[in-house]
């Protein structure tokens, strides 16, 4: 039997792609709006308009207070004249006075009230202000972007989602649920924040997270008694028409069947409603196998489905890497490379993985540097871009901002890079290395499995013409409450953000190839303003530095 189904409406999106190679000059981009979810700093900067609202709309309370006053007086005084005037003896109607005033006030006065001049400038005054803040509000693409990072922390740290609807972090181990993360201060979310989420869910057909979402949504707005408040967007209604979709496109007939039956005692006039429901009894006739009480809900694929598994569980725990008690190779020491300028004061290294090589240097910068080097970057930021054969474009794999600062823009900068090349070796002298790239992930920030070293000819980092990426310098300029690791995922372990340190790791083999080891990812930040700076160091210019090797086994 040939049907066609009749879904809620649909939501139009109007991607924003940038192709923007930004590795060889400094380019100072203003943000983007429609992209405040990719910054924790735009978030930052969002309560600020906030705020004005705020300041906006106590001055429309506090005149509309003044007007309600007048209207409160002006009903006192009509409803005085009813009960003590024109209720008496009808010799009063005979008053000229009193007959003039009546019809005036239902001419005129009436008029005035219903159709103020004064309630008029108030609200225009309101939206005005609010017009004059909106070039700075959250754009469509903000809202979807912090869902579907809601959705990400939720499926990478398995969260529990009654407890996320809660405002908790919360996490099942072993049967027992654990809080991942307590906030000081929690934050429930309502029926129509989660009708929002799985709305943006259902519009890109992930109907495994809109499933969830909504019947949250469905829960609340039934506990609230269905009633509808001026700010929400969703209704009960809209909830159950969405949800019943989702269930039928999970395969759950029956469910859909009776949620649509739900809608209509809200709704019992809604034509395309009444034709689904009928629809879904002529399907479950001849088709019974689909009366099922449930349906399994399968996630959607994604880019990185074939170490999504090693990969989410390395953002949950450190992974199963030796100990350094376990391997006499993994150790601490005062690190000075024969450097002049690390003999006064040696650096703490911590080699964490022998294959990869990978070690972090403790306290490698200081407080004031590292708030330095932000504030420098905060201008430039702009949506962090990712390879796309020749050229450069933005991915929902990489949520967060950047900015490039080159060793001139300030004197920390120059002395960070003397301070890496002192600690390896290295000639950062340009074009040898690229310039320092300063990044703040946003809602549910992350950066999924990846390569930092190019794997195709046609990669733009060949533009420098200096080589493949051969070393990656990264230093963690924040802390973070909870998540964002550094995660390794061939190699199997993940590095939590210490804050002021730095990763350093080497991206080729001395024989030129990739080291497959290297393979490795940036956790979703869950709690946290997440900073780090990247130095990435190209093999052209460090001949005499790291040698080369013809064995195929270097």
């Amino acid at each position: 039997m040939s049907v066609m189904w009749i879904e809620p409406g649909t939501i139009s999106i109007d991607w924003k792609i940038i192709t923007v190679w930004s590795v060889i000059n400094l380019f100072f981009v203003p943000p983007l709006f429609g992209e405040m979810y990719t910054s924790v700093k735009n978030m930052q900067q969002a309560i600020s308009v906030e705020k004005e609202l705020l300041n906006h709309l106590r001055t429309y309370i506090q005149d509309e207070t003044l007007r309600l006053n007048d209207i409160k007086r002006f009903y006192a005084k009509i409803s005085d004249l009813h009960s003590e005037v024109y209720s008496g003896p009808e010799t009063a109607m005979a008053n000229p006075l009193v007959a003039f005033t009546l019809i005036k006030r239902l001419q005129s006065e009436w008029m005035n009230v219903v159709y103020s001049n004064e309630a008029k400038e108030n609200v225009q005054a309101f939206r005005a202000g609010y017009e004059k803040e909106e070039s700075r509000l959250p754009k469509f693409e903000d809202l979807q972007g912090a869902a579907k990072g809601l959705m990400r922390l939720q499926d990478v740290y398995s969260l529990h989602m009654d407890g996320l609807v809660n405002g908790h972090f919360q996490t099942a181990t072993d049967g027992a649920t654990i809080d991942i993360y307590k906030p000081a201060v929690s934050m429930p979310l309502s029926g129509d924040d989660c009708f929002l989420v799985g709305k943006v869910a259902y519009e890109q057909e992930d109907y495994y997270h809109s499933v969830q979402w909504l019947e949250e949504a469905a829960r609340l707005f039934r506990r609230e008694g269905g009633e509808w408040v001026p700010e929400n967007e969703g209704t009960i209604e809209d909830t159950l028409d969405h949800l019943a979709f989702s269930h039928f496109k999970t395969g759950n007939v029956s469910y859909a069947l009776s949620l649509s039956q739900e809608l209509l005692r809200y709704d019992p006039s809604n034509i395309r409603v009444l034709r689904n429901v009928e629809k879904y009894e002529n399907l479950l006739v001849t088709s019974p196998t689909l009366d099922s009480p449930e349906a399994v809900l399968q996630r959607p694929n994604t880019t990185y489905l074939i170490t999504r598994n090693t990969y989410e569980w390395l953002c949950q725990t450190r992974g199963s890497q030796p100990k350094h008690y376990e391997n006499a190779r993994l150790f601490c020491d005062y690190f000075t490379n024969g450097s002049p300028s690390l003999l006064l004061k040696p650096m703490r290294r911590e080699v964490v993985s022998t294959q990869p090589y990978v070690v972090l240097f403790h306290s490698f910068v200081t407080n004031g540097e590292a708030k330095s080097i932000r504030e420098l970057a905060q201008p430039g930021l702009s949506r962090s871009v990712v390879a796309s054969g020749e050229k450069q474009a933005t991915a929902e794999y990489r949520i967060s901002k950047s900015a490039w600062l080159k060793e001139t823009a300030h004197p920390v900068v120059g002395r960070v890079d003397q301070r890496i090349t002192a600690l390896t070796g290295l000639n950062l002298q340009p074009p040898y290395a690229e310039y320092l790239q300063v990044v703040n992930y946003g809602i549910g920030g992350h950066y999924e499995p990846h390569f930092d070293h190019a794997t195709s000819a046609s990669s733009p980092l060949y533009r420098l013409k200096t080589g493949n990426r051969v070393a990656t310098f990264m230093i963690y300029l924040s802390s973070v409450a909870a998540g964002g690791s550094t995660a390794f995922i061939h190699a199997n372990f993940s590095i939590p953000v210490v804050e002021n340190a730095a990763l350093f790791w080497w991206n080729l083999h001395r024989n030129g190839r990739g080291d497959g080891d290297t393979l490795h990812a940036g956790c979703p930040v869950l709690i946290g303003d997440k900073w780090v700076a990247n130095k990435w160091v190209h093999e052209h210019g460090q001949e005499f530095q790291r040698r080369c090797s013809p064995n195929p086994e270097e």
